[in-house]
């Protein structure tokens, strides 16, 4: 190799960690105001008047962390839903690669496991109804996954009754999620954890986290990450800016905007679409009613969230130009979330 060519080699590999935002670099730091410091002293004062048990919360606006409180361990928490965000990111990339398709059959990928006399409404299930909870399913098959009931996750799944047609129906489903995760994983022969190491967890400056699997050695897609606060902040910031972070486009950025985009009409979970209709909720004011869009919530004022029980959220607010993300362990999540619209959100 040439002497000039050298030198190019050298300046690439420098422009390349420059822009790779490292493990041990925090996220920069900003100043707040005076309106602002008083509205998060109001906003943890009625957290705690509620007997609400928050582990944690950050606050970015203009891409630097405005305010961070920690009432528990700062170490990495176990993710429920909010790991679903992250293998709808790790769809994208395969995607984007040519490995995947939308419009894949997740019968056709999973022949073997096809269980006999398999219905065509089975056979229409496709990528893009799993990333918008819309199977076909009228219950989420998961607990029995969860109760150690049943050892075949893929082949219990394609087993679960279906009683609407794929696309008509949205239902909660963490074991859909799951069923993203093993089919990134037949089509790039890695676990999606493996494969997100140096698309976004490197990029990220993200140190490669644990993610649980399943009996398959498949990582479970819909729960079981660990993140820390940060970690999961840095993932909103890239969201936030287009999939961009530290000045690199880390997920292209047309799958940011569909992953974040209104899909289908959601529901709580626990419910069908089609039961929040016959119920005549309020769609106005229901954060759980604004939306889905692959593997995210839209939310209102304008926001979207990956979310995961027990108060997890990563919260990007675009026309605020920012981010909240939270780790606790409570139960009535609408009321979180009803706090940091009261008081953190007028403050941006």
């Amino acid at each position: 190799m040439t002497t000039t060519r050298c030198l190019a080699a050298l300046l690439a590999a420098t422009l390349f960690l420059s822009c790779t935002a490292r493990p041990d670099r925090p996220l920069p730091r900003g100043k707040t105001t005076p309106a602002q410091d008083e509205a998060f002293a109001s906003y943890l004062q009625e957290v705690k008047e509620r007997k609400e048990e928050l582990h944690s919360i950050m606050i970015l606006q203009h891409g630097k962390v405005l305010k961070e409180e920690h009432f528990a361990p700062d170490t990495a928490h176990f993710m429920m839903s909010v790991s679903k965000t992250f293998t709808a990111t790790a769809v994208g990339f395969a995607i984007n690669e040519g490995l995947l398709h939308l419009d894949d059959k997740i019968t056709d990928l999973f022949p073997d496991e096809v269980p006999e006399g398999a219905s065509d409404t089975l056979r229409r299930v496709t990528i893009r109804h799993l990333l918008t909870m819309n199977c076909g399913h009228a219950k989420d098959p998961t607990n029995a996954v969860w109760s150690g009931k049943v050892t075949d996750w893929v082949r219990h799944f394609l087993a679960w009754p279906q009683p609407y047609e794929p696309g008509t129906c949205y239902c909660y489903n963490s074991l859909g999620t799951y069923m993203l995760s093993a089919a990134v994983q037949k089509v790039t022969g890695q676990k999606i954890n493996d494969y997100l190491e140096p698309r976004l967890w490197k990029p990220l400056g993200i140190a490669k986290p644990h993610w649980e699997e399943s009996p398959q050695g498949i990582n479970c897609g819909g729960w079981g990450l660990y993140l820390r606060t940060e970690d999961m902040a840095r993932m909103g910031l890239c969201l936030l800016q287009g999939g961009r972070f530290a000045g690199k486009q880390v997920i292209p950025a047309e799958w940011v905007s569909q992953m974040s985009a209104r899909q289908v009409d959601s529901a709580p979970a626990g419910l069908t679409s089609i039961e929040v209709e016959e119920r005549g909720y309020d769609k106005t004011t229901n954060d759980w009613l604004q939306g889905y869009g692959y593997q995210m919530w839209r939310c209102l004022h304008g926001a979207f969230r990956a979310d995961g029980a027990a108060g997890q959220y990563i919260l990007v607010l675009p026309e605020q130009d920012a981010v909240i993300v939270t780790t606790a362990r409570i139960d009535n999540m609408p009321e979180e979330l009803y706090l940091i619209w009261k008081h953190l959100l007028p403050a941006l």
